[in-house]
């Protein structure tokens, strides 16, 4: 019960500032700054590995955006497939003699960089496999912006995706070091040139069901501990960040999954520890579209995965838990990600043992088994109800009644097995940790022509 009073006090923060949001969304110029010179440049830096499908179609997504000036970086981190020799193909690429690398930040030598000057904003960087935060380092060491963004390379941006993230850092820019945007699946979605026509829901099971903890995530989590600057992660996916705070703090920690949450422990620590003022801040009308896995045995690799890192984070930075020298992030995120993320399967599965142990020796009765249930399932449940409702308040993206209630019913079967999977998956990660096992695992990309062949002609 404890957990799901902390999960309503983040909501209500969420609810506090979603008006504001809203306003935010609706009424900013977006569309005078993305001509305005007065809007900062930024590096866009695409880590790739075996991404042939999906590369082309994010590039050419990411070379249309809304925003004055900009370069793209692809990063091609040793793929196996033929990504780079797509990307060459497509955009007439050639090898740089002397490319313009600096230093900034350790990562393995690279093997070149390619451009083509019809493209002046395009460069790819092929390297030798490093993983992605190796694969960001090198990208953060050739880009020539004071801002870099990190976006997946099975990812789409809106177009006025990047421009809105900028209009938030230009309220307050010497304080502002990352700002997380929001992340959609983009399974069942008509997908054109790059950019969602129409929105629709999963036709399939298991990104359904990430839909809905996607959206809770974002919108019933993240604008809750941003308002508090108790952000500890911004989505790999698609962040913003000052680039001279990235390197300050040795650019991104790779060896192991959850560089993304490893990226922004280490930002907050070096802005506390300096004493410096600062916000990590979240911009859910920035928005990424991106693919879910679609099969069990990718999503419980992903998940596994996802566990591995939240633990690795977790034991690496524990002195900052109840340090009030750490403030909110101290006081509040270490010790809500320690308790209630990495620690949270292994009090679900005791608290389950015990009480059916108690019913078993007859100390209790199977009807207060039955309400316990009954109690955890409805808070669980109001919590993506409420995370469903701000998604309405703002955004509105939910156009159809049978879109609402397919989300509703999802929100609530959710608990029959796939919340218990959830569980399973991470006490797995933590073992594979445990195992000092640290593989990426397999994760199938479809083409977005594919994706679009599977949303229905009328996707709305």
């Amino acid at each position: 019960m404890t957990v799901n009073t902390l999960y309503f006090a983040v909501l209500a923060f969420s609810f506090k500032n979603i008006m504001m949001i809203f306003r935010r969304s609706a009424y900013s110029k977006y569309n005078t700054l993305s001509g305005s010179e007065l809007v900062p440049p930024v590096s866009l830096l695409v880590p790739a590995y075996n991404e042939e499908v999906t590369v082309i179609e994010n590039v050419k997504c990411l070379l249309t955006l809304n925003y004055p000036n900009y370069e793209v970086i692809v990063i091609n981190d040793g793929s196996k497939d033929n990504t780079l020799g797509v990307l060459v193909d497509e955009f007439g690429l050639e090898k740089i003699p002397n490319p313009d690398m600096r230093n900034s930040i350790d990562c393995q030598a690279i093997n070149g960089v390619y451009h083509n000057p019809q493209y002046p904003h395009l460069y790819v960087i092929d390297k030798p496999n490093g993983g992605k935060a190796d694969s960001l380092n090198a990208g953060i060491n050739l880009s020539h912006y004071p801002l870099i963004s990190s976006i997946d390379a099975d990812s789409l941006l809106e177009k006025d995706a990047l421009i809105r993230m900028a209009r938030q850092y230009m309220e307050n820019p010497e304080e502002t070091v990352a700002i997380g945007g929001d992340v959609r699946i983009a399974n069942g979605c008509l997908i054109e040139n790059g950019q969602v026509k129409d929105f629709s829901l999963p036709n399939k099971m298991w990104p359904m069901f990430q839909a809905i903890e996607y959206l809770k995530a974002f919108l019933g989590g993240r604008i809750g501990w941003s308002s508090i600057n108790g952000l500890i992660i911004v989505s790999g996916a698609f962040g913003l960040f000052r680039k001279d705070y990235v390197i300050a703090v040795g650019g991104y920690r790779g060896g192991y999954p959850g560089e993304d949450m490893n990226i922004i422990i280490k930002l907050h620590r070096y802005m506390l520890e300096n004493k410096l003022k600062y916000r990590i801040a979240f911009c859910p009308e920035a928005v990424c579209w991106t693919q879910a896995p679609d099969t069990y045995h990718i999503l419980s690799n992903q998940r596994k995965r996802w566990g591995r890192g939240n633990l690795k984070n977790m034991i690496e930075n524990y002195d900052m838990a109840f340090n009030p020298k750490y403030k909110v992030m101290g006081l509040l995120t270490m010790p809500y990600n320690i308790i209630f993320e990495a620690l949270n399967p292994y009090f679900k599965i005791t608290g389950l043992v015990a009480l059916v142990g108690y019913v078993a020796l007859d100390m209790t009765q199977w009807k207060i088994l039955l309400v316990f249930g009954l109690i955890n399932f409805l808070s669980g449940y109001l919590f993506s109800i409420g995370a469903l409702l701000l998604e309405e308040l703002a955004f509105k993206r939910f156009i159809k009644i049978s879109d609402l209630l397919k989300m509703l019913f999802y929100g609530a079967f959710k608990f029959f097995g796939y919340s218990q999977l959830g569980t399973l998956w991470r006490i797995q990660g933590h073992i594979q940790y445990l195992q000092n096992n640290n593989s990426w695992g397999a994760m199938t990309r479809q083409s977005w022509k594919e994706e679009k062949t599977e949303a229905p002609s009328s996707a709305a």
